[in-house]
C-alpha cells in the first residue's frame, strides 16, 4: 500500500499560483493511477485531474482546463498539480488519491474508485 501527503495549500490572491505536491511513502507512486480531487465546503467531492499508472495519460477537469497541470516525479515517488490564474472558486481543500488494478492507460473520474487517500491541504483563493 501506499501512504499520501498532501503539501503546498495555502492563502493566494486571484490570478496568482500554487504548486500543490503529493508525496508516496510505501509504495511507488508509478503503480496506481493517480488523481486529484477538492471539496468545497457543503459541496461534493469533484475530479480535478488524473494522470494513468504508465504517465502517458493525463486529464482534466473542464473548470482547470488550460490553468491548472497534473504530473508525476517518479524518482521523488511525488505526484505535483501545478495550478496558474487562481480563481475564487478554486477555494477547497485538495486531495490526492491512488487507484489500485488501474490499467496502464487509465484515467479514473471517480472518487468512489480510489483506494488510498491524503488528508488533503486548503487552497483559499482571494478576490
Amino acid at each position: 500500500q501506499v501512504q499520501l501527503v498532501e503539501s503546498g495549500g495555502g492563502l493566494v490572491q486571484a490570478g496568482g499560483s500554487l504548486r500543490l505536491s503529493c508525496s508516496g511513502s510505501g509504495r511507488t507512486v508509478t503503480a496506481y493511477a493517480m488523481g486529484w480531487f477538492r471539496q468545497a465546503p457543503g459541496k461534493d467531492r469533484e475530479f480535478v485531474a488524473g494522470i494513468s499508472r504508465s504517465g502517458a495519460n493525463i486529464d482534466h477537469a473542464d473548470s482547470v482546463k488550460g490553468r491548472f497541470t497534473i504530473s508525476r516525479d517518479g524518482a521523488r515517488n511525488t505526484v505535483y498539480l501545478q495550478m496558474n490564474s487562481l480563481k475564487p472558486e478554486d477555494t477547497a481543500v485538495y486531495y490526492c488519491a491512488a487507484k489500485t488494478n488501474a490499467i496502464s492507460s487509465g484515467l479514473y473520474y471517480s472518487a468512489d474508485t480510489y483506494t488510498y487517500w491524503g488528508q488533503g491541504t486548503q487552497v483559499t483563493v482571494s478576490s
